[in-house]
């Protein structure tokens, strides 16, 4: 079924793509996610010329409308929720998007008991010899990929870590080792082509990498995670205070 392509006067043809292609996304003749038709089919669909109809998708490219990947094609470029995280106050992400609205799901990339790596070791305080339940976990919220996580929990806070579900926190929780505090790390990265296909963004797209270490109440390491979140999904926000002034010693 071709599309209707109507330029208003004065109006450049490849804009009157443009707005032709949105419109039909927008009502749905296109499945999210999905590539493209190929140019000859959408020019013929358009009657339009291939020089008419790449300008177009670049414009639409720029817009967020579309995505492109090397060597793979045009795709819609499905909305993704954005979330404001607090930076000072350590929840999960289960909790963090049920705040929001969200429904949240997760796909395990990882799951076992293992000796520790040296460095989670390190950051947990564990010996060499003492083993770690690791759970890796792509984070969606609503079915969008919002960030990869790769957690390591000393195994003695965690006796059956088979009932580990969709929140691992509630499952310290009912095993009464919540964590009551944490330090966090951030800085802007680089995705790798592996976490790229996993969150869905080009190759090298930015994110906000966090390692984070959380602590029971005695000041025990009870979780070493490092996460990768979509800069285009999260923005971290902290509340500051400004501190009173110094008052000069008296003479």
């Amino acid at each position: 079924m071709a599309m209707t392509v109507e330029a208003a006067p004065g109006q450049k043809l490849y804009r009157a793509v443009v707005d032709a292609l949105r419109r039909e996304i927008e009502t749905g003749r296109f499945v999210e996610a999905q590539l493209l038709p190929a140019e000859r089919v959408l020019c013929e669909l358009l009657d339009v010329s291939r020089t008419t109809l790449r300008k177009a998708i670049a414009d639409l490219v720029t817009e967020g409308v579309l995505l492109h990947r090397h060597g793979a094609g045009t795709f819609i470029h499905r909305a993704r929720p954005r979330v404001d995280q607090p930076s000072s106050r350590l929840t999960s992400f289960t909790e963090d998007m049920r705040l929001r609205g969200l429904e949240a799901s997760s796909r395990e990339l990882e799951r076992g008991v293992f000796l520790p790596t040296p460095e989670e070791a390190m950051m947990l305080g564990a010996g060499p010899n003492e083993r770690v339940f690791r759970l890796g976990r792509l984070r969606l919220a609503d079915g969008t990929p919002m960030a990869i996580e790769r957690a390591a929990v000393p195994l003695r806070f965690l006796s059956d870590s088979g009932k580990v579900g969709a929140s691992l926190y509630e499952a310290l929780a009912s095993r009464g080792f919540r964590p009551t505090r944490g330090l966090q790390r951030l800085r802007a990265t680089l995705v790798s082509d592996a976490d790229a296909e996993l969150l869905g963004v080009a190759h090298d797209s930015p994110a906000l990498y966090i390692q984070r270490i959380a602590y029971l109440a005695d000041g025990s390491c009870v979780e070493f995670t490092k996460s990768w979140y979509r800069a285009d999904a999260y923005d971290f926000v902290s509340e500051l205070t400004l501190s009173p002034p110094v008052r000069k010693a008296q003479r």
